[in-house]
């Protein structure tokens, strides 16, 4: 039964998914093959050594194991786990294809960057838990690859909930939840709140979590109707500043584009069959233009404030020592801003940020904003959830996106996931199968209430 298989298995892994058989195949043979071919023209060309009929060191490779489309955090995670996990060096050849060089309209560079681990599904916190751990430890992960260490300064300010009279039992819930599995929160009154951030205007707020930043070709549905496996076989590479595409030969396709992986997805065929079947089901992931501002307010929170974020919406943190901020609101879905540019609405701030910013914190009357910009959300419209691992009839095609603002805090964990998925065919350090493609033709919804 399909309904069962989408459940319960992951099948054997990238080995028995596409990549082991590859290499029985072309893939071994294929530095053999490209010889006899130059052996073949030189036979037919006067003298001299083999050298190329034109310059293609400008073309990507034109065979890679994995291609990972998608250069953002999510996707050189991936990369990264791939290589690190592989057990012998050298053995997966992996090529990232990322359309911006520049990183100008990325959403790894625009994102606010906060860190936090409260959230209303146990997956969520612990991504959130091991990839904490990994941004304190990097340069000892990095190690393995003989990079020299970076000088990353890790915040540890924490995150700050805040809840009104109707979202207090759904905080105490969520706490519960946090602390089950292992995130350092604990629950504050409007008192304490005062009493630790005097800075803080509390009215309204009725409780606060306060988080301490620590292999067959077909299948058959449950009626019998037969589905068809399908795979791709090669990624064809757009080069830069030129109309050439070059075709790379893969076995492994990792979807990690962030706001476009709808587009993607639908590039390989996924969501073309017909409405209500599994063919037919479409990855529900589209792009969410979302603004971000930095104001100046020499009178503002100091260096303690945690990333607060407020009832209304809008929230806050800060950023750096010279008194500036850093902050936003997701707008009502009747009011979502066309995503098709990256233009930013300054009267946005003015009528939906601003006043609740002063409200919450008084100094943030007397604020002036400094810069501001767009940025996009890899917006999932089902559950507001990550898509992580195989899709289930394009066998060869693996998941990153769909995070709906919180990728760049879990890119650690979710690389990983993805890369032990397809090396060792489940999921080993956190159990994801919450978020696989599945869920979305079993309507089996992985709710995140904690999104902002």
């Amino acid at each position: 039964m399909i309904r069962r298989a989408l459940r319960l298995g992951l099948g054997p892994g990238l080995l028995g998914r596409g990549l082991g058989a590859h290499r029985e195949g072309s893939t071994l043979d294929w530095h053999g093959k490209v010889s006899e071919i130059k052996k073949k023209i030189q036979s037919v060309l006067p003298g001299g050594a083999w050298s190329p009929l034109c310059d293609t060191s400008h073309l990507p490779p034109e065979h890679s194991d994995v291609v990972i489309v998608g250069g953002g955090v999510l996707g050189l995670s991936v990369a990264y786990w791939l290589k690190r996990l592989e057990k012998r060096q050298g053995a997966i050849r992996v090529l990232v294809v990322e359309r911006d060089h520049t990183y100008s309209q990325a959403s790894t560079v625009l994102s606010v960057g906060g860190i936090r681990q409260q959230f209303s599904l146990p997956e969520n916190i612990q991504l959130s838990l091991f990839s904490v751990e990994f941004l304190r430890n990097i340069n000892e992960y990095l190690a393995v690859v003989d990079d020299p260490p970076l000088d990353l300064q890790f915040n540890p300010s924490g995150y700050l909930f805040l809840a009104s009279e109707e979202g207090a039992t759904i905080m105490e819930n969520n706490v519960k939840v946090q602390r089950q599995q292992g995130a350092k929160v604990c629950l504050m009154s409007p008192e304490q709140l005062r009493k630790k951030f005097p800075w803080m205007n509390t009215e309204g707020v009725a409780l606060a979590s306060y988080g301490f930043v620590s292999s067959s070709n077909h299948m058959e549905t449950a009626i019998g109707e037969k589905v068809t496996l399908k795979r791709i076989h090669e990624v064809h590479v757009k080069v830069d500043h030129s109309q050439e595409y070059q075709p790379v030969e893969c076995s492994i396709v990792v979807n990690a584009a962030g706001a476009w992986s709808g587009r993607i997805a639908e590039l390989a065929g996924i969501g073309k069959g017909p409405s209500g079947t599994l063919q037919g089901t479409k990855l529900p992931v589209e792009p969410r233009k979302r603004y971000v501002y930095l104001w100046h307010c020499p009178q503002g929170p100091g260096l303690e404030a945690p990333l607060v974020a407020d009832p209304s919406g809008a929230y806050f943190r800060r950023e750096g020592l010279s008194n500036n901020y850093l902050g936003g609101c997701s707008p009502a879905e009747e009011e979502e801003p066309d995503p098709g540019n990256l233009e930013v609405d300054h009267d946005f701030f003015q009528e939906k940020v601003w006043p609740h910013l002063a409200q919450r914190v008084p100094a943030f009357e007397t604020l002036k904003v400094r810069r501001a910009w767009a940025g996009y959300y890899d917006y999932n419209t089902f559950d507001q959830n990550g898509v992580v691992g195989p899709h289930p009839l394009v066998v060869n095609m693996y998941f990153a996106t769909g995070f709906s603002g919180h990728g760049l805090q879990q890119a650690p964990a979710v690389g990983r996931a993805v890369a032990e998925v397809m090396l060792e065919g489940h999921f080993q350090t956190i159990n994801l199968s919450p978020f696989l493609f599945s869920r979305f033709y079993l309507g089996e919804k992985a709710q995140e209430h904690c999104i902002i």
